[in-house]
């Protein structure tokens, strides 16, 4: 059955059918009713491939994600973004495509050729060849965190400044700090180091903004951001953080400061250190609830807020680009602190 059947059962014109499938604000109620009676009757099934080619448009928002697909479910605050995300895409009449990518050669083919009017993407490596790839492509673009490209709207933090000004009042009762952080690179090696072996920068933006705000404070304390030991993990999960800390373990003292670059990392940490270390102190981002609720001091970081913005660049890239996020430091016992 084709479109110029039903037209022909219910007795219009062919694009009077057409507009009653695409366009149905432009038809009157009762002959829509009879166009769509029509097609149901010859079983008819517009085809939504081919309406897209038409209109060139799919109205589909591309999610692209530099994670494991399955960090974007299991991870509380990657499922707060893409909340934000959906919530948008439901606000516009718009579906949500998943594009995962591996790492390899294929990426930036894969990203480019997925059915989609826009994309989203999570952070990602100032090497990563989506990045150009997307940069070059017509169709607009966020991404949270960075790296920042021209072509692509960015939606973050002042990451070194919120990262600062948490480890100086963490810092402020004396304790010895170490430091959990996010990989350093896409090949996410797990390490155990110190901060005088770190490479000068990162090309993960948000991981290399973070280290540089944390030596500051641990610098301006008059402590040795050389000698701090710094455990690498290979990715934010609650298990990297246990295993990260049973790694630090030997180094700790007493007093240790756990400084983690998100409140999974801390949960992970304190979850392998009570027993051990009863007075350590933690350090997190993101002020999950499960983190204030054991009294991680953390950097508010409304994920859900980012994914909306993104969608909404991505969707209407008319709109004003980027720009950053507030962020204010929280403790699980006590209201926010400081803020920006």
């Amino acid at each position: 059955m084709t479109l110029k059947d039903v037209a022909a059962r219910a007795g219009v014109s062919p694009m009077t059918a057409s507009y009653a499938f695409t366009r149905p604000a432009r038809v009157a109620a009762a002959t829509r009713d009879r166009v769509h009676r029509a097609a149901g009757e010859l079983g008819y099934r517009p085809d939504a491939v081919g309406r897209a080619l038409k209109s060139g448009r799919t109205r589909q928002l591309g999610v692209v994600f530099s994670e494991h697909l399955a960090y974007a479910f299991d991870d509380p605050q990657a499922a707060q973004f893409l909340a934000g995300v959906a919530e948008v895409c439901v606000e516009e009449g718009q579906g949500l495509t998943f594009i995962p990518t591996r790492g390899d050669g294929d990426d930036a083919d894969r990203v480019l050729s997925a059915a989609a009017d826009g994309f989203v993407l999570w952070t990602t490596a100032d090497d990563d060849p989506v990045l150009a790839a997307v940069a070059g492509d017509p169709r607009p673009a966020a991404i949270q965190g960075g790296p920042s490209r021209k072509g692509i709207a960015c939606v973050t933090q002042d990451d070194y400044g919120a990262a600062r000004a948490i480890a100086a009042h963490g810092l402020r009762d004396g304790r010895t700090p170490v430091v959990i952080s996010f990989p350093l690179d896409r090949n996410r090696e797990q390490m155990v180091t110190i901060g005088a072996d770190l490479p000068s920068r990162v090309p993960f933006p948000v991981t290399d903004a973070r280290l540089r705000g944390y030596r500051a404070a641990i610098e301006e304390a008059g402590l040795s951001w050389a000698s701090t030991p710094v455990a690498v993990v290979a990715r934010n999960t609650r298990r990297d953080g246990v295993e990260a800390a049973r790694e630090l373990a030997a180094r700790l003292a007493p007093d240790a400061l756990v400084i983690a670059m998100s409140d999974e990392l801390a949960l992970g940490a304190h979850q392998a250190l009570r027993e051990t270390r009863p007075e350590a102190a933690y350090l997190g981002w993101d002020a999950s609830p499960a983190g204030q609720g054991l009294g991680i001091t953390s950097v508010t970081n409304p994920l859900r807020d980012q994914g909306r913005r993104c969608a909404q660049l991505a969707l209407n890239p008319d709109r004003p680009t980027g720009g950053e996020i507030p962020w204010s430091i929280a403790s699980g016992s006590a209201p926010a602190v400081e803020s920006r």
